[in-house]
């Protein structure tokens, strides 16, 4: 079995403190793949400190000298992107022509963006009398999720870095094999050494230590919403900031003409895409009440021609949950469902009859949902398609904004003005009409329970470094 036992801390590898050890398990096979250590509040201590020490230093460069080396990085990035997707195919599951085209490459979306938006970024800002200058905010801990690993890893990572910060990543412990792999590039590119550091952990120890400690400028979180609350909560003692990129429950809003078929069918494969673990999937399909038995009997045919399977395979579509908790969640939920009256069109809480291990659940529709139903409240993260009827537009607004979340929505529609009419109703930070995909550049977070701040591009700058204002300069 592969170990990967050290930390990175200070710029080598190191054993830690901790002696406490988990298993990777392979999702599709529920076998370990990987030893890791999960560290410990000292492991922690040791991280912030050598972050500490290299901020003055680091934070000094030029931008010019920051964007050399960000440069670099992209460049063995896309060296070993084939790498990192095979990496990130055993450790959560996404079948491997997703992990090619999409999962890894995310993460050089936001190379390419950040060093774009860097090599224009005015860090001083001339105002007549005073002089706006914008530092970097210090030390982050950055904590990672599961379900889009690069992905996540590279949106925070990659601006902290641009703008002169230092970091401790501490990626998800389900699948952290991705992160090693990044910091092995990090490594390569010639950072200088405590500007980035790697500590693996659970959210209870090693999530809280850095949450809450005092050596720590800010925290930038990725996961769910009960989660996110903590961090806040530990992070409050010490007035941190706090960025957070929580749950979403988005809702995708059909309108009643010529286009619903197509629209139905784009919105179905891209909720039960990543078999449905993304924050922004859109989940709740809002059509009209006297279409609806149309819109569920297509949205049936997407999710039963579907390929389940193997993730290695170059045929399979949707892959395995990540691993035991989600499937339990997902399974339970989908029975939930049924138990409150709503209608399962197909797939259900049994695993597909082609699968007798894995964490693999059948892409599911359900039909005649209400709002005030589980599963159109909590976000399962799986792939489950819930279909609510509504008889006009602004009943259709108002079942997409009952929710405590506000991360992404969709609007379809033939007539483009009235799609964007109703975007801008919807309680949400981003919204996509008709199909609209999303921009690395483009702000990514969201309202509500959904978090705060933003990543990518230029926001993803912004989101840290400090306003200061020099009077006189």
């Amino acid at each position: 079995m592969n170990e990967k036992l050290n930390f990175f801390i200070d710029g080598a590898w190191v054993a830690p403190a901790s002696s406490r050890k988990r298993e990777v398990i392979n999702p599709a096979s529920e076998k370990a793949i990987a030893v890791i250590t999960l560290g410990s509040e000292q492991d922690v201590d040791n991280a912030v400190d050598a972050a500490r020490n290299a901020f003055a230093s680091y934070s000094s460069l030029p931008p010019s000298e920051r964007l050399a080396l960000l440069k670099q990085l992209k460049e063995i990035y896309e060296r070993r992107m084939s790498e990192l997707a095979e990496v990130i195919t055993l450790e959560m599951g996404s079948p491997i022509t997703r992990s090619k085209s999409a999962q890894a490459p995310s993460g050089l979306d936001h190379l390419v963006e950040t060093i774009e938006a860097l090599g224009s970024y005015q860090f001083e800002e001339p105002h007549g009398s005073y002089t706006i200058l914008r530092e970097p905010i210090g030390v982050c801990a950055l904590i990672t999720p599961w379900n889009w690993p690069a992905n996540q890893i590279m949106a925070k990572l990659v601006p902290a870095l641009a703008v002169g910060c230092t970091v401790i990543l501490k990626p998800s412990e389900m699948a952290p094999l991705s992160g090693i792999l990044i910091t092995e590039m990090i490594e390569e590119a010639g950072f200088p050494p405590g500007v980035f550091n790697l500590i693996h952990g659970d959210g209870a120890v090693v999530g809280n230590a850095l949450s809450r400690h005092p050596g720590v400028d800010m925290v930038s979180f990725t996961g769910s919403t009960t989660a996110g609350i903590a961090v806040a909560k530990n992070a409050a003692d010490t007035v941190k900031r706090v960025s957070q990129e929580l749950g979403g429950k988005s809702p995708n809003i059909i309108l009643d003409d010529d286009g619903l078929a197509k629209a139905v069918e784009n919105g179905a494969l891209r909720c039960f895409g990543n078999s449905g673990q993304t924050c922004t999937a859109p989940t709740r399909m809002l059509v009209p009440a006297s279409r609806l038995e149309e819109a569920v009997a297509i949205a049936v045919g997407v999710a039963d021609r579907l390929i389940v399977g193997d993730p290695q395979s170059p045929d399979t579509e949707i892959g395995p949950l990540a691993n035991a908790a989600q499937y339990a969640k997902v399974r339970s939920l989908i029975e939930t469902g049924s138990k409150e009256g709503a209608i399962l069109a197909t797939g259900g809480p049994d695993r597909p009859t082609n699968t007798t291990e894995g964490y693999f659940v059948r892409p599911t529709v359900f039909s005649h949902v209400r709002s005030n139903m589980t599963i159109a409240r909590e976000e399962i993260f799986g792939p489950v398609l819930s279909i609510i009827p509504y008889d006009n537009e602004n009943e259709a607004v108002s079942i997409a904004n009952d929710s405590v979340y506000g991360l992404s929505a969709a609007v379809s529609a033939e007539d483009h003005l009235k799609a964007a009419k109703i975007a801008r109703r919807i309680r949400a930070g981003m919204v996509h009409i008709n199909g609209a995909p999303l921009d690395a550049g483009a702000p990514f977070g969201g309202y509500k329970h959904s978090g705060n701040g933003r990543e990518q591009g230029r926001h993803g700058l912004e989101d840290f470094l400090e306003t200061k204002a020099v009077f006189g300069l």
